[in-house]
């Protein structure tokens, strides 16, 4: 027995028309990407950055800097993990790394230590989490 198919309820609207081609022959118009290297610049040393290493902006970010270095200064006006800035500007961990070095070395942001739990849990916290689940 086949699954019944899902149908539209308005019928699909016909596909704009293609592009105009450009004056010069049938040549495409291709949308140049950045490769990673050109986003990072130079491969020098790095800053010891940790995926859970918590980055704060010092600074508004300069005139001089880069899209993604004002994005990073931009969204570390609260504390972020290395991690979380890696996910939000879908950039690898590597190149946030090397971006964020430069931040750190131009005293623009500042890398703090994660906050560190207890090792070991408060005996109260974990009988009354206990007790609550005994009673249910």
């Amino acid at each position: 027995m086949t699954p019944p198919q899902r149908r539209r309820r308005f019928p699909k609207a016909e596909p704009p028309p293609p592009p105009p081609r450009p004056e010069g022959g049938g040549q495409k118009v291709v949308k140049k990407v950045e490769r990673l290297y050109v986003i990072s610049g130079e491969d020098g040393a790095r800053a010891p950055l940790d995926l859970v290493t918590l980055i704060v902006a010092c600074a508004d970010p300069p005139a001089s800097a880069t899209p993604e270095q004002t994005a990073l200064l931009r969204l570390c006006a609260a504390p972020l993990s290395v991690a979380e800035l890696s996910a939000y500007l879908n950039l690898p961990f590597s190149v946030m790394t090397v971006l964020l070095t430069e931040l750190l070395a131009a005293d623009l942001a500042q890398a703090r230590a994660p906050i560190v739990r207890q090792s070991i849990a408060d005996r109260s916290l974990l009988e009354a989490v206990m007790h609550g689940l005994q009673k249910l």
